[in-house]
Formats: structure tokens, C-alpha cells, sequence
């Protein structure tokens, strides 16, 4: 007789295995309905911290053929070709550690959420901080130097006020969507003190933080940027304006 020990391990793998399923065929799905599937492959190669050179080995293709599909030069990849793609991230991930595939089963849906306080969208391609500084028309409050350094793969607005009230500590990964590497822009914002607390007590932070709508940023919260060396910036962009410029990457 199995223990009930040996069904909560056995179930436990069961669920792990459907979840990587669901992962999987999600991300093939979001490469094939893509109006630019080669710059989405790059994005999750990128995501995956995973290199050409290492993907080509890997998959027994040159260099030049992955470099090819990225910059949409090729025929866009069939069916087997996806398949073949995302299979092999996520073994490569599973060598390295498996910390990627870990974070994206932690965070959740790669879908895109709109909660009562929270909107998440991830890029099809990844982009810069000061590309993305320059497309929010943001003044650089904090950090400008550690900004050059930043590459973003998506955003999270959030309702400051709501945000703070109503989200409890295990609710807090899912802000994050499927990487850290990305903006939180904090609306309904009074003194931006408060969105920066949070930041600064989350086990989780994101790359880049944008205040939007204050003429003047209360000090502690550029402290805090300052300590975490998290680029703070702020933006007088209606949140509609935002999400319109931001929709195109």
C-alpha cells in the first residue's frame, strides 16, 4: 500500500509537471500568435539568461540560423520549430539550476492581469532604462548611472493607495508577472514615500521605479532609491498615455 507520505510526493511531481506544461505551451502560444514571433523568441531566450551560442549548441544549429529567426529574417518558425525552441530554454534553464523556470511557476500567468489594483503587461522585446526613461518622458530622480545598466521585459501600474491597503504578503510575487526585470509605476501617488517603503521592506524588487504625477518627490523615497540604487523616476503621462507608449514594445 502506497503511504500517504509517497501519494503527497507523487501528487506534488504530478502538479509540478502539469504546471511546466501549462508554461510551456503558453509561451509557445504567445510565440506563434505574435506579430513579430522572432523578437518574441528573443525576448525569452533573454529572459532565460540564455546565450545564442549556448541555444545553437544545444539545438545543433548555427549561430547565424538563431540570429536570423530573432531579427525576423527567416520564414516565421513553424510549429516544430517552436516546440523545439521552448523545450530546449527550459532544459537549459533545468541545467543552470532551474531558478528561471522556479520564478515563473512562483509569479504565475505569463498572461497579462488587470486587477482592481494592478495592471501587468510584459514587452515583446526587452528595452533599455534610458530608452524607457525617454519613452515615459520621465525626469531621472534617483540613480541615473545604475539606470544604464537596467534592461526591462515588462511593467506593473499600479494604485499606490490600494496597492498598500489591500495586497497581503503573498499576493506581492504577483505584481511581478514573470520577471523581476521590469518598472512598477506607482499611481494615485501623494508624497511617493509610501510606494518606496514597500519596495524597500519587499523580499522582491523591481529594476525601475516611476512616480507618476507629483511635481516634487518627498525625500526618504529618493533615500530609499538611493540605498536599494533602484532608478526612480517621475512622469506627468496620463496613465492612458502610458499604456497607449508602452503598448508598443
Amino acid at each position: 500500500m502506497i503511504s500517504t507520505k509517497s501519494l503527497l510526493i507523487i501528487n506534488a511531481k504530478i502538479n509540478a509537471s502539469d504546471i511546466m506544461d501549462e508554461l510551456q505551451e503558453r509561451i509557445a502560444g504567445e510565440i506563434a500568435l505574435s506579430d513579430s514571433p522572432g523578437s518574441t523568441m528573443k525576448k525569452w531566450r533573454e529572459l532565460f539568461g540564455i546565450s545564442q551560442v549556448e541555444l545553437a549548441k544545444y539545438l545543433k544549429i548555427s549561430t547565424s540560423t538563431i540570429s536570423d529567426y530573432e531579427g525576423n529574417r527567416r520564414m516565421s518558425p513553424g510549429v516544430g520549430v517552436i516546440k523545439r525552441f521552448v523545450s530546449a530554454i527550459f532544459e537549459i534553464d533545468r541545467q543552470h539550476g532551474g531558478e528561471v523556470i522556479r520564478n515563473l511557476a512562483k509569479f504565475g500567468s505569463i498572461d497579462n492581469k488587470e486587477e482592481p489594483y494592478y495592471f501587468l503587461k510584459d514587452f515583446t522585446a526587452p528595452i533599455d532604462g534610458v530608452d524607457f526613461a525617454r519613452l515615459m518622458e520621465a525626469k531621472i530622480i534617483a540613480n541615473p548611472s545604475t539606470l544604464d545598466t537596467v534592461k526591462l521585459f515588462g511593467y506593473t501600474l499600479l494604485d499606490s493607495l490600494r496597492v498598500i491597503l489591500e495586497i497581503s504578503p503573498s499576493e506581492y510575487p504577483k505584481l511581478f508577472g514573470t520577471t523581476t526585470e521590469r518598472a512598477f509605476i506607482f499611481d494615485q501617488v501623494s508624497t511617493g514615500r509610501s510606494p518606496m517603503v514597500v519596495v524597500r521592506v519587499a523580499p522582491i524588487k523591481p529594476r525601475v521605479v516611476v512616480i507618476r504625477g507629483l511635481e516634487e518627490i518627498d525625500k526618504l523615497a529618493i533615500k530609499i532609491a538611493q540605498v536599494e540604487k533602484i532608478p526612480l523616476l517621475a512622469t506627468k503621462l496620463s496613465v492612458d498615455e502610458i499604456k497607449t507608449r508602452l503598448e508598443k514594445i
